[in-house]
């Protein structure tokens, strides 16, 4: 019994001082944008490694899932004669939840494994050891280009999923339900609002913000050797689905509690 509590206690201990790290990663982070100490050519290299080459798979998840929505929802409307309803159901989906939800995991699985590896395989390799020799920070120069990128990014790719999720849903509420593209989209004007549109985008800023710290987090806290890189790996992953998830809740709770 005794040992249980006792591990009980570790874990907590080490997810407070998980937590403390990634606050002060970010906060050493925010330091260097407030002081203006931005690598530009860094940030557009990253941009378009994080945003740009995520943006394939980030469409094919978002629109067979507007597609899997569509078709769930397609059927049943019509079946309880509010056919109508179906575009703006779906838009209000994709916009609040699942369109900022998916991309974020999406990228975490894609570019946020990337960027712990690549970190992580500098701190074995003790390159991170030799940048502060020369009295470069690390996190000026590793952490803060990919944190702009993924909060500059993320929303773009939430934008771009948002609308292929719906255009999927489209077709496949015609062909499934018969429920005509006209219907559809008038129905995605009627019922989804700017202000849900917004509040979503807002969601993809903090999921971006939170993939690219706990990312470069486990990649500056990599354990000696390949396996170290290949945990600290996974662990990002993990990781970042896990918080995703419990801030969405969060974010949902009282962005939409009402709406």
């Amino acid at each position: 019994m005794l040992g249980f509590f006792e591990s009980i206690g570790h874990f907590i201990l080490s997810m407070l001082e998980y937590i403390g790290g990634t606050v002060r990663l970010l906060a050493n982070s925010l330091g260097f944008l407030m002081r203006g100490k931005l690598r530009v050519g860094l940030t557009i290299n990253q941009m378009s490694f994080l945003g740009v080459n995520s943006l394939l798979i980030v469409l094919m998840t978002t629109t067979f899932a507007g597609m899997v929505i569509a078709l769930q929802l397609a059927h049943v409307a019509v079946q309880y004669g509010v056919g109508k309803m179906v575009g703006g159901s779906a838009s209000l989906a994709m916009a609040r939840e699942l369109g900022p939800m998916l991309t974020a995991i999406v990228v975490a699985g894609r570019a946020g494994s990337a960027i712990t590896a690549e970190i992580g395989s500098m701190k074995v390799t003790e390159q991170i050891d030799a940048l502060k020799m020369l009295a470069v920070s690390p996190v000026g120069y590793l952490v803060v280009p990919r944190l702009l990128a993924m909060v500059l990014m993320m929303p773009l790719l939430t934008l771009f999923s948002d609308i292929s999720g719906l255009v999927g849903g489209s077709i496949v509420a015609n062909e499934s339900a018969g429920i005509p593209y006209q219907v559809f989209w008038d129905s995605v004007r009627r019922m989804t609002l700017p202000e849900d549109l917004m509040k979503g985008l807002f969601k993809s800023v903090i999921f971006g913000i939170e993939v690219a710290i706990v990312s470069c987090y486990q990649g500056l806290t990599t354990g000696r050797g390949a396996a170290g890189v290949g945990q600290a790996t996974t662990g990002s992953v993990v990781i970042s689905m896990v918080v995703i998830f419990i801030t969405n809740y969060i974010l949902s709770a009282l962005m939409f509690t009402g709406a």
